[in-house]
């Protein structure tokens, strides 16, 4: 080739691109491009007259009984799927069937068609509007994103309202390539072959929807939340997806090109160490047992922390028992959920967190009795709405306690702030206990233990009184840090100062320790902070002899802590407290390696 047209090719070639986002399956996949359009809708929005209402109404219930029957066929071809991603998608496909049958979605449509006069597709969007955004105002990450759940059921409304039809199909991925798209929902996720397609990477998504849970369930490297992703990236260009460090990479040099294989097969011969590490007992190097738990979300988790040798589950989430349906479960209902979880761990511990909600308008049955909060964060939510609404509460206890006649469990209060909330739960409790024996039933003997959440400052600063009328403590670092510095991490504008590193947090996880540690408690940590190896040292240092994490990171921190010397960590945790400044908190921490 003359050197002038070497110049041009050149020239016309692609540059690198780097784009980060939040990588929300570990990782790398290598190939070419595919980028997947489900196709935009265009929603309609115009009156209808007082004779036009029924017909209206009809057309909505022809769409919700078309998107029905879509769902169930998805079911049956998702059942074929591998392992616990038949579980997750199968559960997905339970709830979004339960949003399609006289739940607050459906009944909203229909009371906005006849009230306000208004086409079904504009209902739909207004409906789904409202309630996405009554799960933002939250301020629980969790929750958000399952809002995202209404949206994908939305948008399938729409679609047969408008008959309009998905531009592709995501199966038709080639062989070899990576997904691109603006958003993928779990049902395009369930469909990506792992030994097709490498991975994906979206604009859209969050670490803890179900797009993230089925790329975890399929072993599929995935990025998420990258922002720019769209903008200039063409079908076939060479792209790297590295969900570990959450990077996107496009039209890589050859020199990055190498260093990511090289990194990918590093990372594989990484999980096969690993998977020996499981086998391993959780001890620091000088011999010290430490427990390692996995935080639980979804039922279908459960399989993934008993692959990974958690101890127990130090944290389910119930959330999933109340979320996209009309009415509080019944007691037997959330019995049998609990029971099989409980079951599946095979005589491991079990820690139960009591519903951590808040907007109560969004369970379908406290709607009414209560203003919309300015802050939600701050309003009538968790143990508050408990406690206010006792009937749920009794529910739920009971299930709780029924459960625990199939294994050891344990029963979490969360946003917890005084002694009272404690022992006002404990006196709902022994009532829940004297119904119970009478009808006979079987229940957990002797009685679960009692805990609370240590969240907020104002537990963690009346950590000595809680912990006279508590059977443990649970520190969550994540809303401890949140509420300590005032900073939301959701808000782009300030999530930046978010650092549980800062002196301020330290010390009110130093306070909780020591007055669980005097009581003579057990105390463990829940949030983020125990799942990061480069904080184990810190924990351990402190006092901390349990950690609860998600099942993906438990291998990895117990691989660090069986480096750590425990005199040592001691001995580094009390120089760090001395400290004031972050920076030089972080320094002290990331060059400590662990030994004596």
């Amino acid at each position: 080739m003359p050197a002038s047209m070497k110049r041009k090719a050149a020239q016309e070639a692609p540059s690198e691109r780097v784009f980060e986002g939040l990588g929300v399956s570990a990782g790398i996949a290598i190939g070419p491009a595919h980028i997947y359009e489900a196709g935009n809708v265009s929603v309609p929005d115009y009156a209808i007259g007082a004779d036009q209402v029924e017909a209206e109404q009809k057309r909505f219930a022809d769409a919700v009984a078309a998107a029905r029957k879509q769902i169930a066929k998805l079911k049956t071809k998702s059942s074929a799927l591998h392992g616990s991603a038949a579980e997750e998608m199968g559960y997905l496909l339970d709830a979004y069937m339960q949003m399609l049958a006289g739940s607050r979605l459906v009944r909203g449509v229909e009371k906005r068609i006849s009230e306000q006069r208004i086409n079904a597709e504009r209902a739909v969007e207004s409906e789904i509007d409202a309630i996405t955004e009554g799960f933002k105002q939250m301020g629980d990450a969790y929750l958000s994103e399952r809002g995202e759940d209404i949206r994908e059921v939305g948008d399938r409304l729409i679609r047969h309202l408008t008959r309009t039809p998905y531009a592709q199909t995501i199966a038709d991925a080639p062989a070899g390539s990576v997904v691109i798209a603006e958003d993928l929902t779990p049902a395009d996720t369930a469909l990506l072959d792992p030994k097709v397609v490498g991975g994906f990477t979206t604009v859209l998504g969050g670490p803890q929807g179900h797009t993230a849970i089925m790329a975890r369930s399929l072993g599929l490297p995935a990025v998420v939340g990258v922002s720019e992703l769209m903008e200039g990236i063409r079908a076939g260009e060479m792209v790297i997806i590295d969900g570990t460090r959450g990077e996107v990479t496009v039209s890589p040099t050859p020199a990055t090109l190498e260093r990511a294989k090289a990194r990918q097969d590093a990372l594989r011969q990484e999980q096969r160490l690993l998977l020996r590490v499981a086998k391993l007992p959780s001890v620091t190097s000088d011999g010290t047992a430490i427990t390692l738990e996995a935080n639980i979300e979804l039922p279908v988790e459960v399989d993934l922390a008993v692959t990974a040798a958690a101890e127990g589950i130090g944290l389910l989430r119930t959330e999933f028992l109340f979320m996209n349906r009309e009415a509080v479960p019944d007691e037997d209902e959330q019995y049998k959920l609990l029971r099989e979880i409980v079951k599946g761990m095979g005589g491991k511990p079990v820690t139960i967190r009591t519903l951590d909600i808040g907007n109560d308008k969004l369970i379908g049955t406290h709607g009414d009795d209560s203003a919309e909060a300015a802050n939600p964060a701050l309003g009538l939510r968790a143990i508050r709405l408990s406690l206010k609404h006792r009937d749920m509460l009794e529910t739920q206890l009971a299930a709780i306690l029924r459960a625990g006649a199939h294994g050891p469990v344990r029963i979490l209060l969360p946003m917890i702030t005084s002694t009272a909330e404690i022992q006002e739960t404990r006196e709902v409790m022994r009532g829940v206990v004297r119904r119970l024996k009478r009808r006979n039933v079987r229940i957990s003997d002797p009685l679960p233990p009692v805990g609370v959440m240590i969240e907020v400052p104002g537990a963690a600063l009346s950590a000595d009184a809680l912990a006279l009328v508590s059977d443990f403590f649970a520190l969550g670092t994540n809303d401890l840090t949140q509420y300590t510095l005032a900073i939301d991490r959701s808000d782009e504008q300030v999530a930046h100062l978010y650092n549980p590193l800062h002196p301020a947090v330290l010390r009110l996880i130093q306070f909780s320790v020591e007055a669980a540690l005097r009581a003579r408690i057990p105390v463990s940590v829940c949030g983020e902070m125990a799942s990061d190896p480069r904080f184990t040292a810190l924990l351990l240092g402190l006092g901390i002899r349990d950690l609860s994490m998600a099942p993906v990171h438990l291998l990895r921190v117990k691989q660090r802590l069986r480096a750590l010397d425990l005199d040592a960590a001691a001995r580094r945790a009390r120089t760090i407290m001395e400290q004031s400044d972050p920076v030089r908190i972080a320094a002290l921490l990331d060059e400590f390696n662990g030994g004596a």
